[in-house]
């Protein structure tokens, strides 16, 4: 797995990427908030040998650049969409985690160009609530006061399964380290970014692509109606529920989500 960076418009996008001698397919990983590339290591590493694997980290987050904090969700597609192009990448399947998931969706809007599959993970088309909403401008307030390590506690909480926090400490800590070292302008930026979203629903049905849908059996983010809501939405797609996880099941049971990743690349594209 190398490290590398490139050019995409007017920002510098870091990039993880394990290569392949013949590769027919790349799939592109995209981190949930606030998080950066590196949550996606195990996925990357243990992809076939067949396939190529780019996880990036979305514009302010990581080791990538931004050149403003205007941000939303359409312009991390976008994003998103220009790195295709920026790394001729003619066959690929997007992976998105959480607001991983919001940015593929609103990618899939914009162009399908290159685009031949879709996996979204704990994540949903809808456009935030007015109760959601002002749950973000609160956790604004407490950064912008001083409060980003209460801000990060009660997220670790939240986002894994209890089982996880107590018997996976060091997947808690690096979870921990990683938010702790995102910018809190990023964090904030990305925080209006959600919150602004746009729904993403009444498009689903023009997905015409071989789609996984992946939920932690314990999420406490994201619902079962939410979920289901895509799986049914999206026609001919796979749902698959990831046990003994909440809402990162590619970290709290890497196993098992691997082996879905994998049996749906094997299934669609490498047979």
């Amino acid at each position: 797995m190398e490290k590398l960076n490139t050019k995409t418009g007017n920002i510098s996008t870091s990039y993880n990427f394990k290569s392949s001698s013949n590769a027919a397919l790349t799939v592109v990983f995209i981190h949930g908030f606030p998080f950066d590339k590196t949550m996606w290591n195990e996925q990357l590493e243990q992809l076939p040998e067949s396939v190529r694997g780019v996880a990036y980290d979305i514009r302010g987050f990581g080791e990538s650049s931004t050149d403003h904090l205007f941000f939303s969700i359409d312009l991390f597609a976008r994003d998103v969409l220009q790195l295709i192009k920026t790394l001729q990448l003619e066959s690929c399947v997007l992976c998105g985690i959480s607001m991983g998931g919001y940015v593929a969706l609103r990618a899939l809007e914009i162009s399908q160009e290159n685009i031949k599959g879709l996996i979204l993970c704990d994540t949903n088309c809808n456009a935030d609530t007015n109760e959601a909403k002002l749950k973000r401008f609160a956790s604004i307030e407490l950064i912008t006061t001083g409060g980003k390590n209460a801000f990060v506690e009660g997220f670790v909480k939240n986002v894994f399964n209890s089982e996880t926090l107590d018997k996976q400490p060091q997947t808690v800590d690096f979870l921990r380290n990683l938010m702790l070292r995102a910018r809190d302008e990023s964090i904030c930026a990305a925080q209006l970014a959600l919150a602004s979203r746009t729904d993403t629903s009444g498009t689903l049905k023009n997905i015409q692509l071989p789609a996984l849908i992946i939920k932690g059996e314990n999420d406490k983010l994201m619902s079962e109606e939410q979920t289901t809501q895509l799986a049914n939405g999206i026609s001919g797609s796979e749902y698959i529920i990831i046990k003994n996880s909440g809402h990162l099941p590619n970290l709290e049971n890497a196993a098992d989500f691997n082996k879905a990743l994998n049996n749906y690349l094997s299934k669609h594209f490498l047979s």
